[in-house]
């Protein structure tokens, strides 16, 4: 039995602000305890209240509005923030025109880069928690990207929306299941898209296997295998890495599984979730919270603020998912043990498997596929990589290498002005976000329950039975700048 901390429901269940002070109210991942299910596939299964309001309507299918320039304003200029605003203004076709944070001189301090590099000045945004939406009123932004700590996703996003804007907004894109539904609500009556800032889902590896997938290479699709392992110990406790300790704070009030969207989402999309399958159940496993106490006490001075924490987020937290179709995925999150950086990403079916991340060959992954079974041996996935490759990768591999993570980050960011100044539908949309992000607050649904599998909702209220494209997108050009 895995041993529980003591720890009050609503200190596990509330959204805390980044000061560590708990927000007022319940959260919703005890709304997630399974439901009974009630009518055919689709219907209200697990989806708390899926009916619409007046004025609503489905997301899906729906294109932007075509943008000769796309116009991006930054919420939340960290680590994260800082590098992405930069990334933006590499896109053709797409302008910063305002920054905002909280501390106004770091509003100035980006603005002050990008003049650097011969980008026009921003407008500038910060001195307190409400800035953002001063800079909301603007009408010179189509795009708000939100790179804040995890607890303000949810409320800037949904003002992003009320004010007319798309947004893309970093993981999770909230923490709780009104939130995640109030999302989906809001999108669907502003007719304003909102997704997640899913680099992942745009990695090289991850979109030859998503290709490797509905080519069927690995037949019947049965299980996939995804996460975020990477050793933040030394970044947690530093006082200049994470603002205000943000991220170390969450350790201290959730059980939930925090990130798993890196490894889940590139699954989910091979998988067609939302697109003939969807997330059905989830059951969720935590080992003791030892790490970050025990790195703790061998480099950090006694001094430092955070000795007066308790942890008791799990070191590792896995999360079990079945889908509709009783395909598996086990989505793993481990941020608090040492261990090399691994995103595992793997899917298996009846005629073979891909592994990634396995340390065999330049690209990192290995595959192992009928009728290739002479010696029982995995075998280098740089040929199939090639053969694979998506089209983002073959038309923009050169530039991609002037963004980060790879070259995910700039792929991410091309595609997003790419599809706003065509027009298109994007291949993320706020239905696939709010799926990927449900396992946050239903694994601490699940922990509660003593590992017991919940319900997980269908955000798009019985259209995941249809299918349709997503990020195995079919090539094509980023309009032309005018000079």
């Amino acid at each position: 039995m895995t041993e529980k901390p003591a720890v009050s429901r609503r200190l596990v269940l509330g959204g805390a602000v980044a000061t560590g002070a708990l927000a007022a109210g319940v959260g919703l991942a005890g709304h997630a305890a399974a439901a009974p299910a009630t009518g055919a596939a689709g219907a209200a299964r697990g989806t708390g209240d899926p009916r619409r309001r007046p004025g609503q309507k489905s997301m899906i299918g729906v294109a932007y509005e075509p943008h000769e320039t796309v116009r991006v304003a930054c919420v939340g200029l960290g680590q994260r923030g800082t590098g992405m605003t930069a990334g933006w203004s590499i896109i053709p076709g797409a302008q910063v025109t305002a920054v905002c944070d909280i501390r106004k001189e770091r509003a100035e301090k980006c603005a002050d880069s990008l003049v650097s590099e011969g980008k026009p000045r921003p407008a500038t945004y910060g001195g307190s928690a409400k800035s953002y939406r001063e800079m909301l009123r603007r009408e010179d932004i189509d795009l708000v990207y939100i790179a804040t700590p995890w607890e303000f996703h949810h409320e800037q996003g949904r003002a992003a929306l009320l004010a007319g804007k798309h947004a893309i907004v970093e993981l999770p894109v909230a923490t709780e299941l009104s939130e995640l539904w109030d999302l989906v609500d809001t999108s669907e009556r502003t007719r304003r898209h909102l997704f997640l800032a899913e680099n992942c889902s745009y990695g090289r590896n991850e979109l030859s296997m998503l290709k490797m997938t509905h080519d069927g290479l690995f037949g019947d699709v049965t299980n996939g295998h995804g996460g975020y392992l990477h050793d933040l110990r030394e970044l947690l406790f530093d006082d200049d890495y994470y603002t205000d300790s943000w991220r170390r704070l969450w350790h201290t009030r959730s059980l939930a599984s925090f990130y798993p969207m890196h490894g889940l989402a590139p699954i989910a999309a091979a998988m067609d979730i939302n697109r003939g399958d969807r997330l059905r159940t989830l059951r969720a496993t935590a080992t003791p919270a030892r790490g970050l106490a025990d790195y703790r006490a061998r480099h950090v001075p006694k001094s430092h603020p955070s000795w007066k924490e308790e942890y008791i987020n799990g070191d590792l937290v896995t999360c079990l998912i079945e889908t509709e179709k009783g395909r598996i995925i086990r989505a793993e999150h481990d941020v608090s043990s040492p261990r090399p950086y691994s995103r595992i990403n793997s899917i298996a079916g009846s005629r073979g498997i891909f592994e990634d991340y396995a340390g065999q060959g330049e690209s990192g992954g290995r595959v192992y596929l009928e009728p290739d079974h002479t010696d029982h041996a995995w075998r280098d996935f740089d040929k199939l990589q090639k053969e694979f490759d998506h089209w983002l990768w073959v038309k923009l591999e050169e530039e991609a290498e002037a963004g980060g993570h790879g070259g995910m980050d700039y792929i991410l960011q091309w595609r997003t002005i790419q599809q706003m100044r065509a027009g298109l539908v994007p291949d993320i949309d706020v239905y696939d976000s709010a799926a990927w992000c449900a396992p946050v607050p239903l694994s601490v649904a699940s922990l509660e329950a003593d590992g017991r599998p919940v319900e997980v909702p269908d955000f798009t209220r019985g259209a995941w039975v249809n299918k349709r494209p997503g990020l195995d997108s079919k090539p094509s050009d980023m309009p032309a700048v005018r000079r």
